[in-house]
């Protein structure tokens, strides 16, 4: 907590600059079972921003073999620095609330939605037989380079082996894959500006 709080406070101060509305966003989850749970999160994007939009692309991962990528570097429901937040997961850290209150582990699979819950195959749901966490065998594992099968099979993995020893090197290896997924989204970002402005000058020989 002296080392969480500060940063939670100044998470708080900055999204109430940069957006009206509260800093924290609740959002039902799935945990244990399949059972519901009121998620906590500092809040990234708009108040009232659309869900149909992350219901389309979910459906379209679940049913595809494309990596799991967000839709955070072109989604204008983010709220300005809410990629930072989401990218260091430093808006996941009021689920530490959730791990107090028993409904989260520090390591597990992470808790998904309603409607991808929904959307399970009998195998899929395996993932909810254990407590979802913070940080999980996913997140440390390639996360977005990967499929949502290849998702699942993390999480199935973790379920069927976890141990203390396994969640010791999941959350060793936590920041560095954090810190790895931070540093090619940014080239990932310059690239796409890279891109944009090339295509905005002016064409050799046009006239203006």
């Amino acid at each position: 907590m002296p080392v969480v709080a500060p940063v939670g406070l100044i998470i708080a101060t900055i999204i109430k600059i940069v957006s009206p509305g509260p800093v924290f966003f609740q959002q039902e989850r799935m945990g244990y079972g399949g059972q519901r749970f009121r998620c906590f999160k500092f809040r990234t994007m708009k108040v009232n921003a659309d869900t149909g939009v992350h219901k389309g692309h979910l459906a379209d991962l679940m049913s595809s073999n494309r990596p799991m990528n967000k839709l955070d570097g072109k989604d204008p429901r983010v709220i300005p620095f809410g990629i930072w937040l989401r990218a260091l997961g430093l808006d996941e850290l009021p689920q530490l609330i959730n791990v107090l209150r028993g409904e989260m582990s520090i390591v597990g699979p992470r808790p998904c939605v309603p409607y991808e819950y929904e959307k399970y195959l009998p195998r899929h749901r395996g993932r909810c037989g254990t407590l979802p966490g913070l940080t999980g065998m996913w997140q440390v594992n390639g996360k977005n380079k990967t499929t949502f099968e290849e998702m699942i099979d993390l999480d199935l993995y973790y379920v069927q082996n976890k141990s203390l020893w396994l969640d010791m090197s999941i959350i060793v290896r936590t920041i560095p894959a954090v810190l790895i997924q931070t540093v090619e989204m940014n080239r990932k970002k310059r690239k796409a500006a890279q891109a944009a402005a090339v295509a905005s000058a002016p064409q050799a020989g046009s006239l203006e």
